[in-house]
């Protein structure tokens, strides 16, 4: 099919940004927001779905309690306390993070409400010890302008952050409480339109004003975008988790063309009649495949899984309809069903394949009693786990004839996106009884105006005026997650504000492009290998030598990199035997080229003497010894 044409769809994107605060403290704690790579405490938990204050079970809690998972936590004392193991209630809220909240919303023009009222959101992923995240509605309404368009803001609330999420492995998850309680503002847009590519703009636009109050917190994870996307009569998909603004656009176009892409099978299933699916069309076919060659389903057997298959009527030819590529009903049964731990599925209109052969399928086609134009799906894996995907997979096929659902995804590295549960209810939420109302003065609400900072546009004026550096590199480093490191860098006098910005925007993302690690360069080894420069014990070109042992984790320290890559500064003296010996080994490429040969051999030397030697000196040497020449 040729590809999507997005303008058409009645395509809407609503945005909602969560930004951590810097304030240096959690929430309602004293805890600090350091992150550990030793944790001095372990300890285990069993979450499950409990009735709301209304006497409801809210969907998503339900669907995460039936993956019956046993959640593991790491803390780590320096950066949590009796409170994030939920063993003691929450202390006062923090004032400094409701300063800024306040700030937030009054730069945003929102209406501050006068009260404050905390509540419970049941989090059952395992991400909140409690099994709630409490949050609290500071303010409503508002406005941010984009390319001179007013972008409606919805709400302002000021909320705890999640655990982080380690690893995620058979029936455990295990989890770090260093991030759970760190503060947040959750800013919800209201939904545009149309292009993705305006969408990023908002979210470009929206970060800027946050990092101009100087009060927010900067680098990798710090902000979160989640993404409500829809279709003309489609359900809202929350996308979580898009953690870069260059995957904002491919992420919302992939979303566009994966809920059209359902519409189109809807309509293809819908083409077909009726069609019925229940707990009757379940059956156990392990003794049917005994003799089977397919590895998968003979390790199966081996594990004593129980292999089922289910019958779909009139289904033939569904689960592989691909309207664009890649989008198939099969594949996000696929998906569905790996969040229960099982592997994954195998559907009629991929057979014969995986070692199922044309002798099994018609076995299976005759126990089950199957017409030419229906279909079937096999799935292996030991109950309870194995009905509670068997269930889910049936209604998906049930809903299947609706188009897109409501649902919530999360955001993969690849920029598609991937089930993760179905949308929360309205019982989700509810009051909070261990915090009382909180209040806001009109004092308050004066400060907060009195301290709304200067536009982006000034910001960068000001930092163009401060280090005599050009717009764009000024934009560069102001949006970038090193800009506070920018700043403590550049108070030493020593320091070239163009070189270091130039290092911390360039040097940095071309490693990352290259495959190198970011997130395991800290600022702190930033900062003390501009201190090794600034005292000449470095030369310029020694730090991207230095970054990459970082960030490819053959040192962990900046004196194990110098160390790894045998770094030293080279005297003059040393310099200049090297350089004679090149010079000496070119005589006739000098004789012939003169001055034009200067740049062939600073490839050379720079080869030879990169990181040791300035590459300033060794042109200025070179230079001297070619004229003499």
């Amino acid at each position: 099919m040729s590809e999507l044409e997005i303008d058409k769809i009645g395509l809407k994107v609503g945005l909602e940004i969560h930004q951590q605060l810097d304030t240096k403290k959690k929430l309602f704690c004293n805890c600090k927001p350091i992150e550990n790579t030793e944790y001095t405490e372990k300890f285990t938990r069993k979450l499950r779905a409990a009735k709301s204050e209304l006497g409801k079970i809210d969907p998503a809690a339900l669907f995460e309690s039936s993956k019956s998972k046993t959640i593991v936590y790491y803390a780590n004392q320096n950066s949590s306390c009796l409170v994030e193991k939920d063993d003691e209630p929450p202390h006062d809220l923090d004032v400094k993070a409701k300063e800024v909240a306040l700030l937030i919303s009054s730069a945003l023009d929102s209406k501050i409400f006068s009260e404050i009222h905390v509540m419970r959101k049941t989090v059952i992923d395992g991400s909140n010890t409690s099994g709630f995240q409490r949050t609290m509605l500071v303010a409503q309404g508002g406005q941010i302008m984009v390319d001179e368009k007013k972008v409606g803001v919805q709400s302002i609330c000021l909320e705890e952050d999640a655990a982080k999420l380690i690893k995620d492995e058979n029936n455990q998850r295990f989890f770090s409480l260093d991030r759970l309680g760190v503060p947040l503002v959750e800013i919800a847009l209201e939904p545009v339109t149309g292009d993705p590519a305006f969408v990023r703009k908002i979210a470009l636009t929206l970060g800027r004003l946050l990092r101009v109050t100087k009060k927010v917190a900067r680098g990798i994870g710090t902000i979160r975008q989640d993404v409500n996307v829809s279709i003309d009569g489609g359900g809202v998909v929350e996308i979580k988790g898009v953690q870069q603004l260059e995957q904002l656009e491919k992420i919302i176009e992939y979303e566009a063309k994966r809920q059209y892409g359902m519409k189109l099978i809807s309509e293809k299933i819908n083409s077909l009649g009726t069609y019925n699916i229940d707990k009757n069309d379940v059956f156990t076919i392990s003794s049917i495949l005994q003799n089977c060659n397919s590895k998968i389903i003979k390790k199966s057997l081996e594990n004593k899984n129980e292999i089922k298959a289910i019958r779909v009527k009139k289904f033939s030819g569904v689960f592989g309809f691909e309207p664009f590529s890649g989008i198939r009903l099969g594949k996000e049964i696929g998906e569905l069903v790996r969040f229960f731990g099982i592997g994954g599925v195998f559907h009629s209109d991929e057979l014969p394949n995986y070692g199922i052969e044309n002798e099994d399928i018609q076995k299976v086609r005759k126990y089950l009693e199957l017409e030419q134009y229906d279909a079937f799906l096999i799935i292996a894996g030991k109950e309870p786990t194995l009905g509670f995907a068997i269930n889910s997979i049936i209604n998906r096929i049930k809903n299947a004839k609706n188009g897109p659902l409501a649902e919530t995804r999360a955001a993969t590295p690849t920029n598609e996106t991937i089930f993760l549960r179905p949308r929360p209810g309205a019982s989700r939420m509810y009051p909070e009884t261990d915090i009382p109302t909180i209040k806001v003065s009109n004092n308050e609400l004066g400060n907060a105006i009195s301290m709304i900072p200067k536009s982006w546009e000034e910001t960068i004026l000001q930092i163009q005026n401060k280090y005599k550096i050009n717009e764009q590199l000024s934009e560069q480093i102001f949006d970038s997650e090193y800009f506070e490191l920018f700043e403590k860098i550049c108070k030493n006098d020593k320091a070239s504000p163009n070189f270091v910005a130039s290092v911390l925007c360039s040097t940095i993302t071309n490693l990352q492009r290259n495959d190198f690690d970011a997130s395991l360069l800290k600022d702190n080894e930033i900062f003390d290998t501009f201190n090794l420069l600034n005292d000449n014990k470095i030369s310029k070109e020694s730090i991207e030598i230095i970054f990459k042992q970082i960030m490819s984790g053959k040192a962990v320290s900046v004196s194990e990199a110098i160390q790894n890559a045998s770094i030293k500064s080279l005297t003059e003296e040393e310099l200049n035997k090297i350089l004679d010996v090149i010079v000496e080994d070119n005589l006739d490429r000098i004789k012939e080229d003169g001055m034009r040969s200067l740049s062939s051999l600073m490839g050379l030397a720079m080869k030879q003497v990169r990181g040791q030697a300035s590459g300033n000196l060794v042109n200025k040497l070179l230079l001297e010894k070619i004229k003499k020449l």
